[in-house]
């Protein structure tokens, strides 16, 4: 019997890790960081060093604990089937609302040349629906497939980006950068706040372990795409918010709406400004293209084990969990529906409330499940020291991350947590009821029953 080749290799794994960070929110950052000034570059640097211990830890996970899933499956092994399925609850509503606010985002780039969608919601809406469910035909089309898209649009979104970056660091002036902190916090307290906010734009570097039965090799090439895909999104993310805030006065930075086309139009042209909004759209497709596909796989792993709906377990033909991909992106479309009475920008702003706090939980325990793991593989590690040293720095800088979201981001979170327990109980119901009507499990306890 021949063995089934994985549709994934290294740089299209690497791409899905990319390009799913590299989405709609660095678009965004250099506006929200305007208003800290150049201090905000060591936020960038800080929550850089933070995101790459945590690749690390998502990377030694994999090279230890076999299989798709991600954060639950590491969770489960580690502390058993309540907490990973807590861990799978929070990370699926995370994606869930990740993939509402980058369609809301995308929309909101295509409102620069189709301009009634920033007129009238309804359109807007329609189109932002239209957008999500055209990518869920593209995923059901098969894993390959989904995963050469996301390879080009990585490709397409990341080169002009460079462009800008090592462009405008040429014309940048430095009077821009001065005061350092342009806000009224002291320089701890606005190095915290800009990291938790630029925290947003790594979210993502995790993507290759959720799909990880779907890649070649996975114990090499999962970690390798972890720590690939981050470290080239932060040699991304830096130098353009340099250039960019370099280009732009830190007043009316605070005030743009499109930060980058406003940037290219000052380096090249008026005609720059409609090719970044185009690209600014392409990034936002490859991101939402991206996640849908993690959306089916990291509810699939849970479901298989009765730790999701039972629906959310089953594939089609061409291998792919169509059924949890369509319910959940019903999920999607309600978000986009609740909210399509508000501008673009408030859709945007309280779906990534969604998003950010339940992605949080995840991190932090995954990296308890680190320091578990290199516990129980202490004579398969080397340099045990350094794999403590980078586990806990990344456990520190998860909670730190937490709490500086602040009280009512924290309140929300553990609402949505605690909504997940009476799933949890129906869903071990569920499974019991099933065990028991097995004829297997039957057939077991009456042996069982008759050696008594």
């Amino acid at each position: 019997m021949t063995t089934k080749k994985a549709p994934l290799g290294l740089w299209t794994a690497t791409s899905l890790v990319t390009g799913n960070m590299v989405g709609s929110g660095i678009f965004l950052l250099p506006a929200a960081l305007g208003v800290f000034g150049g201090i905000s570059l060591l936020g960038w640097i800080f929550t850089t060093l933070g995101a790459m211990t945590l690749a690390y830890v998502f990377a030694n996970l994999a090279r230890h604990i076999n299989g798709s899933g991600g954060p639950f499956i590491y969770t489960q092994q580690a502390f058993g089937d309540f907490w990973g399925f807590m861990v799978a609850w929070g990370y699926w509503f995370c994606i869930v609302s990740a993939n509402a606010a980058i369609a809301i985002a995308l929309v909101s780039y295509l409102t620069v040349f189709v301009p009634i969608l920033a007129e009238n919601n309804l359109y807007a809406a329609i189109t932002t629906l239209a957008i999500i469910w055209f990518l869920v035909w593209v995923n059901l089309r098969g894993v390959k497939e989904a995963g050469q898209l996301q390879l080009v649009t990585t490709l397409v979104k990341v080169l002009p980006l460079l462009v800008i970056a090592i462009v405008g660091l040429f014309y940048i002036n430095p009077d821009h950068f001065s005061p350092f902190n342009l806000s009224q916090e002291s320089n701890l307290s606005a190095i915290s706040a800009t990291a938790a906010i630029t925290m947003w734009a790594f979210l993502g570097l995790e993507s290759a372990n959720i799909p990880a039965n779907e890649i070649r090799d996975p114990k090499k090439n999962v970690p390798r795409a972890a720590i690939l895909g981050t470290l080239i999104a932060a040699m991304i993310y830096i130098p353009v918010t340099i250039a960019v805030m370099g280009l732009i006065e830190p007043a009316e930075l605070a005030q743009s709406n499109a930060p980058f086309a406003q940037a290219a139009a000052i380096l090249f042209g008026s005609w720059a400004y409609y090719f970044i909004a185009a690209i600014a759209v392409i990034s936002c497709f490859g991101a939402l293209n991206g996640w849908t596909l993690c959306l089916g796989q990291v509810s699939l792993a849970p479901a298989k084990q009765g730790l999701f709906l039972q629906s959310f377990a089953k594939t089609s033909k061409r291998g792919v969990p169509a059924k949890a991909i369509v319910y959940s992106t019903v999920l999607v479309s309600l978000i986009v529906l609740m909210n399509f009475h508000r501008s673009l920008v408030e859709q945007f702003t309280f779906v990534i409330l969604l998003s950010t706090l339940t992605s949080l939980l995840p991190y932090l325990v995954c990296t308890i499940v680190n320091l578990w793991l290199i516990k129980h593989k202490r004579n398969n590690l080397s340099h045990i020291k350094g794999h403590i040293a980078l586990s806990c720095i990344a456990c520190g800088f998860s909670l730190w991350i937490i709490i500086n979201t602040g009280f009512e981001a924290i309140a929300w979170g553990l609402v949505l947590l605690l909504c997940g327990i009476p799933l949890y109980f129906y869903l071990q119901g569920q499974l019991l009821k099933r065990q028991e009507g097995d004829p297997l499990v039957k057939s077991l306890g009456q042996t069982e029953q008759d050696q008594a």
